[in-house]
Formats: C-alpha cells, sequence, structure tokens
C-alpha cells in the first residue's frame, strides 16, 4: 500500500508543475472554431469592432471568411476572389477592401452588408500586403513587381472614390511583407524582404527616405510600432528573430529569439508585451523598457498558425491555423484571452 501510494505522490508531483504552468500562460485558448474542408493557407484579418465581425482570407477556398467576433461561431463567406490576402475594414462605410494575388493581381471592394464585391482595381504583377492609412483614408498596396523584377512599388488607392491616385516607386526588391503607419498617418515602415531592410516612407513627399539594414537575419515578416517608445518591431524568418530598432536613430537596441514562420506580431500596450505568431506557437515577450525585452513564454497553438491579430478592446488574439503543406493539417480559428 505504501509503494502504491507513493508512486500516486510522485506522479501527482510531476504532473502539478506542468499544469500550474499552463495556469501562468499569459494567454488562454477559450474558442476553437474548426474549418472544416478548409485546405491550405489563412492569411490576414481584418476587424469590424463596432458590428462584431472578424474577416479572415482563405487563399485555397477563395473566399473571405467572417466570423462572430465574440463567440468565434462562422457566419458567412464571401465568393469572388482569386486569391485573397490582406484587408482593412472600413468603418464609414461598411467596406472591406481586400487585396487579391495570385492571377488576379487586384484589389476588391466589398459590400458588408450584402457580402459580396462591387468593384475591382486591376494592378501590377505581385499584389500581395496592403495597408490603411485612417487619417488620409488611402489604402496602400504593393504591386508591379513579378519574379524577375528588382523593384516594385505601393499603388496608393483613395477608398472613398475606390480610385489610385499616385504610387511609391522604386521600392528595393519584387516585393515586401508587413507595413505600419504612424498615428499621425505622415510615415510608412515596411518590411523589404528583397534587400534585408526596413524602409521609411515619407506619405507627404511618397519617397523612400530611409532604409536601416537587417543585423545578420533574412526574410523580415512581421511588424508593429511602439510610437511613445520610439521603436519599431520586425520578425524575421531565417533564423527567426525578434528584433528592435529606435525609429530616431536607424539603430537596433534589442534582440530575442521568436517563433518561425511569423507572419503577424502585436503590440499589448496595456501589459507591455508583444505577440508574435508563426507554426505551432506564439511567442510573448515582455517590455520592461524601450531598450530591455524578456521572452517570457511559447503559447502552443497550431501547424502554420502564423496569421493573427489582436483586439485591445477585448483583449483577445485571434489565430489563423493553416494547412499549407500538410494534407492532415485540421484548419482552425483559435480565440486567445489575455492572462
Amino acid at each position: 500500500m505504501r509503494t502504491l501510494l507513493g508512486i500516486c505522490v510522485l506522479t501527482f508531483g510531476l504532473w502539478a508543475p506542468a499544469a500550474k504552468a499552463q495556469e501562468k500562460l499569459p494567454l488562454k485558448l477559450i474558442v476553437t472554431t474548426p474549418l472544416p474542408g478548409f485546405t491550405g493557407d489563412l492569411d490576414h484579418f481584418g476587424v469590424d469592432l463596432r458590428g462584431g465581425r472578424l474577416f479572415l482570407a482563405s487563399e485555397v477556398q477563395k473566399t473571405v471568411e467572417v466570423f462572430d467576433l465574440h463567440t468565434g461561431n462562422r457566419t458567412h463567406s464571401i465568393k469572388g476572389f482569386g486569391q485573397p490576402l490582406t484587408m482593412a475594414y472600413l468603418a464609414d462605410s461598411d467596406r472591406l477592401i481586400v487585396t487579391d494575388g495570385g492571377d488576379t493581381d487586384a484589389v476588391h471592394l466589398v459590400d458588408c452588408k450584402e457580402y459580396k464585391i462591387i468593384n475591382t482595381l486591376k494592378l501590377g504583377p505581385g499584389v500581395d500586403h496592403g495597408v490603411y492609412n485612417p487619417v488620409d483614408k488611402n489604402f496602400y498596396v504593393e504591386n508591379g513587381g513579378g519574379p524577375e523584377s528588382k523593384t516594385h512599388v505601393l499603388s496608393i488607392i483613395d477608398t472613398k472614390s475606390f480610385k489610385t491616385v499616385g504610387e511609391v516607386a522604386g521600392l528595393p526588391g519584387n516585393s515586401n511583407e508587413g507595413m505600419v503607419i504612424d498615428l499621425a498617418g505622415r510615415k510608412l515602415y515596411v518590411n523589404l524582404t528583397g534587400s534585408d531592410e526596413i524602409g521609411v516612407i515619407d506619405l507627404t513627399s511618397r519617397k523612400l527616405v530611409a532604409r536601416w539594414p537587417l543585423p545578420d537575419v533574412h526574410v523580415a515578416h512581421a511588424i508593429a510600432l511602439d510610437e511613445p517608445n520610439h521603436r519599431l518591431f520586425t520578425a524575421t524568418r531565417k533564423p527567426a528573430e525578434f528584433i528592435v530598432f529606435n525609429i530616431d536613430t536607424g539603430k537596433v537596441v534589442s534582440t530575442v529569439p521568436c517563433v518561425g514562420v511569423n507572419s503577424d506580431m502585436s503590440l499589448d500596450a496595456a501589459h507591455k508585451r508583444i505577440y508574435v505568431t508563426g507554426s505551432e506557437t506564439a511567442t510573448v515577450i515582455e517590455q520592461r523598457d524601450a531598450d530591455h525585452y524578456e521572452h517570457i513564454a511559447e503559447v502552443p497553438t497550431a501547424y502554420r498558425a502564423k496569421s493573427s491579430i489582436f483586439v485591445p478592446e477585448l483583449k483577445r488574439l485571434y489565430v489563423a491555423d493553416s494547412g499549407k503543406g500538410k494534407p492532415d493539417a485540421k484548419l482552425a480559428l483559435q480565440i486567445f484571452e489575455v492572462q
């Protein structure tokens, strides 16, 4: 009997630290919405906070899926795309602007009452990332590259008229990844993957005004901006590294290892954390001060769960579990709550 009791105590002792560690994770999974029949990659998100809707691009299904922001239930499927990639919700008009890559190379305007495409703008080859400027109501879209090109452009679309009103030309490399705009709507920061740099674009002159080299790392994807602390965050894939730039000097002030195959990151200013999402986990980094950062957790997610969006008003991180390259992958939407 004593031997059996000893085994039970030992078993409990082994499990207790693991359970305690799970309780202490900074993100808690509260909802999983399976997407049966879905394959391939899920790309980026859009949010309608007032209407309680979450939008997600599904590349292989050629749709934008609509979810209830609070319950995670899938409510609609918007069709008519070739390869939907990035998007922005336009609250003033209840419309969604969506980039469409692959063979389509266009930008679509979607009516979010009827859930249908109502207008399309054809652009150059290589349409992919886009970013919305709420100050001037313009949407900036990368294109004009193509496989052999040494440069590409950002087309500028006026979202009110849905017309192209200019471009930022001569960006190095045939494509870029994540982009972020400051609160004043004057500067755009972009991951220039072709040249392993951060590019700084003046949106008034529509010129590339600064180029900050990455510190011996490659393929920068995720990006976020911390304006109060004058810091820009980026994350690379080769190797997987979280990098902090001083936006006043363009110099690197800190680096921290992070999850690989990353695509998105978010700043949780209230908790002084940064969430970087990639395959299998979400990296959680704590900001001690402007120059000091600590890796505090790897929160389990799923295969190629690289796309995400943080909604600070709800204290929730939404993560898309993808399936490219894995035939038996279980695609889903995961919702995590900040602890």
